[in-house]
């Protein structure tokens, strides 16, 4: 297994243990926090790195017909609206914008599982 294989999986896989932490703790508490939105762009940022790690191997990359690269780059463009949209709630510090932010949350961190977990059975399939 190549050296950059391993950084891309190892910084995807932070990706997903950020988000998840972010995206499950605010939805326990149902209350946006500061450090929730940390956790989203941390995840975010560790999911960039190693989707452009993948690029650098990738036959096609930004093959946009392949269904994992679509999906990851929707995944992706919806964490960073996700993200910034956080921010902006936490900025505003509007407690009813906080209040009912964990709602849309989960949503986004399925759909990023898709391209996750695609990935996963791409690497292992070979």
């Amino acid at each position: 297994m190549s050296g950059i294989l391993i950084f891309s999986a190892v910084t995807i896989t932070l990706a997903l243990l950020f988000y998840s932490v972010g995206a499950w703790a605010e939805r326990f508490s149902k209350f946006l926090k500061t450090w929730h939105v940390v956790t989203f762009w941390l995840g975010f940022i560790f999911d960039v790195t190693g989707t452009v790690a993948m690029h650098f191997i990738s036959d096609n990359p930004f093959d946009l017909s392949d269904p994992h690269t679509l999906t990851g780059q929707i995944a992706l463009w919806l964490m960073l609206a996700h993200a910034t949209w956080a921010t902006r709630v936490i900025r505003k510090d509007d407690l009813r914008l906080r209040k009912r932010f964990h709602r849309y949350s989960l949503v986004v961190w399925c759909i990023w599982l898709i391209p996750y977990i695609s990935g996963m059975f791409l690497g292992m399939t070979g």
